[in-house]
Formats: C-alpha cells, structure tokens, sequence
C-alpha cells in the first residue's frame, strides 16, 4: 500500500510520484479523506487512543498539504462526546485547527459521535462549514464530477441527533431528505461520489435504517460511482448494483506512534478512482468494471 508509514515526510514523497504522468494518467481531482477522528482529551478506551487522533490529525493534514488535495472530507465522527458541551466545544476547536492546516476547502460529515452532546447547528457553526443554508446534507461540483454530503443523524422518528437524545446504531435519512437526494441527483449531468457516515450498503446496526431505499435511489439515477463511509471502523469495499460502497478504516484505533489512518482519492477519466491508504487504511481501486 502507498505511503503504508506515517511519517508525513515519506507519505508525502510517496504520494507525488501519483503526478509523474510516465507513472499514472493525470487525476482529474484529488481529495484528502479522513474518518472516526474520536478526538477527546480523555484515557484510552480500549484500542481507542482519543487523545493521540490530534496527533494523528497533524500527519493527515500535512499529507493532504503537500498532496495537493482538491480539498478534504471528514467522514463523520470528528470529535467523541463530551459531558458538557463547552467541553466537547473545547475538543471541536482543537481537532478543527488541526485539520485546518491542510489549507484547503474542507468538508463535514455528521457522525453520531459529532451530535451525540452538541446539536447539528453547533457542530456546523465550529467547523470550516460555512454553507449559508446551514444544512448538514448538501451537493457541489468540482471539475468534472458532482458530490453529494448525506446526513444520516436522524433517529428512526426522523428526529434530528443532539443532546443524547439518540443511539449510535438507530441512523436514518428521513424522507425529505431522500426526496431532495432524488432531485439533487436528476439534476446533475455528471458522474456522483457520495459520501455519508453511516453504512448504506449493510442492513445491520452500522446501517442506515432507510439503506435499501437510498441504495435504489443511487442505483436508479446511473450516475453514482462510489460511496464513502465509515462508522465501522474497518476496511471493507462491497459493490451493489454497479455501485462501489467503500467504508473507511478509523483514525482513533492504535497509539500514533505505531498507527494511523486516512486516504487520498484521485478521480480519473472513465469512472476509475484510485484510494491510496496510510498506514492502517487499505488501498482500493474501483470502477471501469473493477
């Protein structure tokens, strides 16, 4: 796997040969990923070393710096919860700065964890997201392709997620916001990532409760090639309905010294985006049949 060791110096190096175009085509886009930060100043739990992911964060974010992302992804679980919220503010601001050196666009997926203490409003205004609307769920473009950001911090009675008023393993995309998901997706030309928290491709307690429904949503509109999840905090890539499901490894499982995780994307032309894990996150290669 690229860069398998977490000195950002070597990751770095090992990642820019990807611009050598005797190497690899040129990347039509290239995002920095990161999932399951769990970032709090409190004792290991476990293989969970909450402290060190601000340590970890720091190598990621100067990888993507010297990668040259596009821009980055926090695919949910940004911060663990905190008993109170200027506490769990406190986390937020401190993994944010880190984060923020990659010195780029960033982006924000909700993750139980990020709505666990805090609300989805408080989350939103403390991060790079600076989005008018607000919405934890969105879509752009970039260059060539269009993205889409679910929010699946809904209770099963499509509450919203904040104040402990939920459970890690009851997500829901209500449906107003798989009705916009459909529009969102009818009204885009181009091919789609997705990226979401929670799993889309099990129907388990990592799942998204409407999972099958959304599924058929991706599947019907012939445009979505992947999507990005965490949330499980493995390695694992499963392929429905022509499109790729890609859930992420956890930054939080390890000490830094000896583990870490996260990933770069290159998009290229005709649908074929390459992953290339640091240290505990797999490499994968998808699309044009693969």
């Amino acid at each position: 796997m690229l860069g398998a060791s977490i000195d950002p110096e070597v990751s770095a190096r090992t990642l820019l040969r990807l611009d050598d175009k005797k190497a690899a085509p040129k990347s039509l886009l290239r995002i920095g990923l990161v999932t399951d930060v769990h970032y709090a100043e409190k004792k290991n739990g476990g293989s969970r070393h909450y402290r060190e992911s601000l340590e970890k964060m720091a190598v990621a974010s100067k990888a993507f710096r010297a990668a040259k992302v596009d821009f980055a992804v926090e695919v949910g679980d940004f911060v663990d919860a905190a008993p109170q919220v200027e506490v769990e503010l406190g986390y937020l601001h401190r993994i944010e700065k880190a984060f923020a050196k990659c010195h780029g666009e960033r982006h924000y997926v909700l993750g139980n964890h990020c709505v666990d203490t805090l609300k989805k409003s408080e989350f939103l205004e403390n991060t790079g997201h600076r989005r008018k609307e607000k919405k934890a769920y969105y879509s752009f473009d970039k260059g060539a392709i269009h993205f889409v950001i679910l929010d699946a911090c809904f209770r099963p009675d499509e509450v919203d997620y904040g104040r402990n008023n939920s459970k890690w393993n009851e997500a829901e995309i209500p449906k107003a916001e798989r009705e916009w998901l459909v529009k969102d997706l009818a009204a885009t030309k181009k091919p789609t990532v997705v990226f979401v928290h929670q799993r889309l491709d099990v129907d388990n307690n990592y799942g998204v409760r409407s999972g099958a429904v959304v599924r058929k949503i991706l599947a019907d509109s012939e445009k979505v090639l992947a999507v990005f999840q965490g949330h499980n905090h493995v390695n694992e890539h499963r392929t429905i309905d022509d499109v790729h499901y890609v859930t992420l490894a956890a930054m939080i499982e390890g000490p830094a010294a000896k583990s870490n995780a996260y990933s770069i994307v290159d998009c290229f032309p005709g649908g074929v985006i390459k992953i290339d894990g640091f240290a505990s996150q797999k490499d994968w290669e998808i699309g044009s049949g693969t």
